[in-house]
């Protein structure tokens, strides 16, 4: 049974590199000298895992209202508002619904361009991606709507995370305490050896990871064309 991994946080990440490094008490390998390699270990986990879109990265954003006459979804550090969620990293799709409501999220049409398309509907409809910002089209929907994004998730960059920060899910915990004692003994350390005995526990962690992640894929059932259908219609059977 696979681990319910939500509440490990940074701070738990800490803790058992620390242990991995002989320092359980963490005298030299506190948490504001483990905190960088937290990062760089986790920036690797979404480089190695962006391209098979694997969890943690797969993320549904909570939805956004966006009111009616908007036209614009900013970013967290812009000062115009609505923000869309500050982990979104690469945009899967962006669904719509009536404000208030519990309707389904009807899946809306990304676009390149996205000029004047006449007055302003109901809905939102499109959206496409420009300078940062999600743009819907101009003078938005005559109805407040409540905007969800399904993603890749990212952190923000440059963020260095509060210990109480929860940074690993779906069984990626191992392979973060390992790569970042394997780090922190490579570059605090200075100890090649001990590091390259954590980096092969931290490879295999990443390995079971993905074979978690594929097996679950496969029992996803998907329904086939029956051998010879084609001819069997030709035929007229």
């Amino acid at each position: 049974m696979a681990n319910d991994t939500a509440s490990f946080t940074a701070g738990h990440i800490a803790d058992y590199a620390a242990a991995l490094l002989n320092d359980p008490a963490k005298t030299d390998y506190t948490y504001p000298v483990l905190q960088p390699f937290i990062m760089m270990a986790y920036y690797e986990l979404v480089d190695t895992q962006m391209d098979g879109q694997q969890p943690p990265l797969v993320f549904t954003a909570p939805p956004v209202l966006i009111p009616a006459g908007a036209d614009t979804m900013y970013p967290e550090y812009s000062l115009n508002t609505p923000h869309y969620h500050e982990h979104v990293s690469e945009i899967q799709e962006i669904g719509e619904r009536l404000a208030g409501t519990t309707e389904l999220f009807t899946k809306m049409k990304r676009t390149e361009f996205l000029g004047y398309i006449g007055p302003p509907g109901e809905k939102l409809r499109l959206w496409t991606w420009e300078n940062e910002a999600i743009k819907f089209p101009v003078g938005g929907a005559t109805t407040a709507r409540e905007v969800q994004i399904k993603c890749l998730r990212g952190l923000t960059s440059g963020l260095l995370p509060p210990p109480e920060m929860i940074i690993a899910g779906h069984n990626t915990h191992t392979y973060l305490i390992y790569k970042t004692a394997s780090l922190a003994a490579m570059f605090i350390g200075e100890n090649p050896e001990r590091a390259a005995i954590l980096d092969d526990q931290a490879q295999k962690a990443l390995d079971r990871v993905e074979s978690i992640d594929n097996k679950g894929r496969q029992q996803i059932m998907t329904r086939h064309k029956p051998f010879r259908a084609s001819w069997k219609l030709r035929g007229g059977y």
